[in-house]
């Protein structure tokens, strides 16, 4: 904490802070993940939901006003937050509230981020925040937004941009950034084909986190005049933050590990490839995302369900799991399991064998089969004897397959129909 961020300074920015986690998108580069349910509703790392995550360090930061603005397939998202974040005390002045598209202003749904939070002004306006804190509901991180509220104030601010840096070839994907010694920013580019690295590198670019501050009186002056234009496609990284940065104070907060200075953990988990990889990578012995962190916990909703269980012990039927991640609710029946991530409820059957697999909650894997470098959607009945990640021809040809070589497999591949409670 730097001088001047006393724990009380901050605690007090973070009371007079309105958090708004975006959490509308379908993501569609996760394929067919999402054919029933929003990105942020999509399970990670075990037994939690992406959106926990942006939720989650909101709370730990001490920012206790929350709204979660919905549009895509809500259902199963608007149930978790529900069931999982309803412990909040309201007469307390805490709370998660859900901001559904509901045409309260435009006849039309949301048209882009800003125009989402435009849409809902009348709500925000009601909890007089000072600032407000948008969030995107679809990345992987833990934060403490109490040193950027700090640094936004300190920096005297309209608008602050959390940034990281990323390598240039993906820095397509991302909003990216000038940023002046001063640390305010010059130039921003949504996307841009060819992106200006950071002064001093080849290789790699600061881009946009999708976290803001705004103080609450600059952002609503400007989503107003944004819905007064006629040209705008109404989305902060393409209308918004070009245009305020010419005219007003906006500035890069830069994302580091506080102990170490070092860029600190953060996935987009937006492909099915990077949802993978970033799952596998929690098996690691010392993960550079520790779930483990009693300090900073990830709070979930979660079934009440008996511990992990395997079973049969004989040379050729053992039930085990090694270098691996295994829910609440599942059984290794006589099956192997190795360098996989298993969701709540996964059954494998006898002499089935797993390897570098994420499987999704629910699931059924009959006998005898060999799964390699899969990802199985919640609610897959898996049949006796099936192969897949051994031949990706073949795997293409009912399953998607990525580019580096991970094939998803979803109920609807498998003819089954599992969509109303995903």
């Amino acid at each position: 904490m730097k001088l001047g961020q006393t724990p009380r300074f901050v605690s007090r920015l973070t009371r007079d802070t309105f958090a708004l986690i975006l959490a509308g998108g379908r993501g569609s580069r996760l394929k067919q993940m999402t054919l029933w349910r929003a990105k942020p509703a999509v399970p990670f790392g075990g037994k939690f939901r992406i959106i926990d995550f942006p939720l989650s360090n909101c709370v730990n930061s001490g920012i206790r006003r929350i709204g979660v603005v919905t549009q895509y397939k809500a259902h199963s998202l608007i149930r978790h937050v529900q069931q999982g974040w309803s412990y909040l005390r309201g007469e307390f002045g805490e709370f998660v509230e859900l901001l559904p598209a509901q045409q309260r202003i435009e006849t039309s749904w949301y048209a882009g981020t800003a125009d989402a939070i435009y849409q809902n002004l009348d709500i925000v306006r009601i909890h007089d925040p000072k600032y407000i804190l948008v969030l995107a509901g679809d990345h992987i991180y833990k934060m403490d937004y109490g040193p950027m509220l700090a640094y936004h104030v300190e920096q005297n601010a309209d608008l602050t941009v959390g940034c990281i840096e990323v390598p240039l070839l993906q820095a397509t994907q991302y909003g990216v950034m000038t940023i002046a010694e001063d640390q305010s920013i010059t130039e921003f580019s949504e996307k841009p084909e060819i992106p200006e690295p950071i002064p001093g590198s080849d290789t790699h670019a600061m881009a946009s986190m999708g976290i803001y501050i705004f103080n609450a009186k600059f952002l609503y002056e400007e989503l107003i005049c944004d819905a007064d234009e006629p040209y705008s496609t109404h989305d902060f990284g393409h209308d918004i933050l070009p245009k305020v940065i010419k005219q007003n104070r906006v500035v890069a907060y830069p994302f580091r590990d506080p102990i170490k200075g070092e860029q600190a953990y953060w996935r987009d988990v937006g492909t099915v490839d990077a949802f993978w990889e970033a799952n596998l990578e929690l098996i690691g012995v010392t993960p550079e995302l520790n779930l483990y962190d009693d300090k900073w916990p990830i709070w979930t909703y979660q079934s009440q369900l008996p511990p992990a269980k395997f079973v049969h012990d004989s040379d050729d039927r053992r039930g085990m799991a090694v270098d691996s991640m295994i829910s609440g609710g599942c059984i290794i029946s006589g099956a192997t399991v190795r360098h996989s991530c298993l969701f709540s409820n996964v059954t494998v059957h006898s002499y089935s064998t797993v390897n570098d697999a994420v499987i999704l909650p629910d699931v059924d894997i009959g006998e005898s089969c060999r799964l390699k470098r899969v990802v199985i959607d919640k609610g897959c009945i898996i049949p006796d004897g099936t192969v897949i990640g051994e031949d990706p021809a073949a795997d293409a040809e009912k399953f998607y397959v990525t580019p580096n070589g991970v094939t998803l497999v979803t109920p609807e591949m498998l003819g089954q129909e599992f969509h109303h409670v995903r």
